[in-house]
């Protein structure tokens, strides 16, 4: 096993596969915990730490109603995926046309509910009155954004199972950097404060999803796919599975932002320097998690590819080169936080107390790196191979084991919330590993379910 392990490792090929569909996922990705950083720097240095509580609660809420509706991507990327390794081109161009439909139902939804779902919110935290207040008006702009972004995870998602990663990058970048311009230029230039970052925002989604649906028109022309005008009408044909897939992980990622609006909420009643001060940290948190996300993404389209195609071959060399790849990745992360950490919590924040509160709970951050990398890649695994059901399962336990952790330290206050959080980063990965060394043992890894 071990030779052959390393037999895949020398193959130069797979490397380049691997970092083709990969590097322009991590860049891009990369991008978006950056703009959060920036959002928080900018709001950071403003005079009280209740915008930048605001938009820190604010920013999760949305981000709880958007990536709750995240399997838009994820399903349309595995059903994608092995379309294109099946060479199935009705099907492929059907996999579009579904997820666009489904997207702008959600989103038109959305934004009948989104005053009702604010109120109800944040009625439950237990924040300031000024971070609420911050928070929800954060919240009320940026719901106008639900079409754009809800149709950017199908067109990202349909982009990625194509194996065209190029694509999707320059989505994102150009979505962050317009609204990282667009930050300074309202927040910093015209003094909206916490308005600015909400408007910057919209106008970002409404341009990426711009530049997507072009990218996706001359990915269709090249491809020669049947008119989606012609699909439009049988669009409910085959959608069971579509469906299926999307409920469960809609459930899987409704107990993920379970744990993260959690901590969020909960950190809120032990102080504003406390929640400023998660934000700073979950700022490097979601470097972390986007750029393994961007490995992740690049074993969706190969796994997804190699079960289209019953490939066992691809798929085992997938694994193995992409697993090598974020080790590396997890290695260097771990040695920046914990040789750079107090730097870079410096460069988020000029106020003194939310520093200090941040570097306390740094060491939390350090051990996350090689903690979390598992559950990234085998989430990948099991979004590429469509096995949407033993994610939701492996989640539940996970948020299950997430709040029995904190229940069990609750009298470390913030501590026992980050130990929460490692433990459940932990569970997910060993869950979902249980489930693939059982299948994969037993040669049904590579059915569809």
């Amino acid at each position: 096993m071990i030779s052959k392990i390393f037999i895949t490792l020398s193959d130069r090929q797979l490397h380049k596969q691997v970092l083709v569909l990969a590097i322009p996922m991590v860049l891009s990705n990369i991008t978006v915990p950056l703009l959060g950083m920036v959002d928080s720097a900018v709001i950071g240095h403003l005079s009280h730490a209740w915008y930048l509580g605001g938009v820190s609660l604010g920013s999760t809420m949305i981000s709880v109603a958007f990536w709750l509706l995240g399997f838009l991507r994820m399903s349309t990327t595995g059903i994608t995926a092995q379309s294109f390794g099946a060479n199935d081109k009705r099907q492929l161009a059907m996999t579009l046309v579904q997820g666009l439909l489904m997207a702008l139902i959600l989103a038109a939804i959305f934004l009948l509910l989104h005053s009702w779902i604010s109120q109800v919110i944040f009625s439950f935290s237990d924040a300031s009155e000024e971070v609420k207040h911050y928070g929800a008006e954060y919240f009320a702009i940026r719901a106008w954004g639900a079409p754009a972004a809800l149709a950017n995870f199908v067109l990202l998602g349909w982009l990625l199972g194509t194996q065209n990663s190029r694509s999707p990058m320059w989505m994102v970048i150009i979505a962050n950097v317009t609204n990282i311009a667009l930050d300074l230029l309202f927040v910093v230039g015209f003094g909206w404060k916490v308005q600015g970052v909400a408007f910057a925002s919209i106008i970002a989604d409404y341009v990426s999803f711009a530049f997507g649906l072009s990218c996706v028109y001359f990915t269709w022309k090249i491809k020669h796919l049947p008119s989606p005008f012609l699909l439009i009408s049988s669009a409910s044909s085959g959608i069971s599975r579509f469906v299926k897939l999307n409920r469960d992980i809609f459930l899987r990622s409704l107990f993920l932002q379970a744990a993260f609006s959690f901590m969020v909420f909960r950190a809120a009643s032990f102080g504003d320097n406390v929640v400023a001060a998660n934000a700073v940290l979950m700022s490097f948190l979601m470097i972390i998690s986007y750029g393994l996300d961007g490995f992740a993404y690049a074993m969706e389209a190969m796994v997804g590819k190699a079960v289209g195609g019953r490939r066992k071959d691809q798929l085992t060399g997938s694994m193995i080169g992409i697993l090598f790849w974020s080790l590396l990745i997890c290695i260097v992360l771990t040695f920046v936080f914990a040789v750079f950490g107090r730097d870079l919590i410096s460069l988020m924040t000029s106020i003194d107390r939310v520093k200090e509160t941040a570097q306390i709970y740094l060491p939390w951050l350090i051990a996350m790196p090689l903690i979390s990398m598992w559950c990234f890649l085998l989430d990948g695994i099991f979004i590429g191979a469509t096995k949407g059901k033993y994610m939701r399962n492996s989640m539940f336990i996970s948020m299950c084991g997430y709040f029995a952790v904190y229940l069990v330290a609750i009298s470390w206050e913030n501590h026992a919330l980050w130990l929460a959080m490692l433990s459940f980063m932990a569970l997910r990965g060993f869950t979902l590993a249980k489930v693939f060394f059982t299948q994969w043992r037993a040669n049904m890894f590579l059915a569809h379910t």
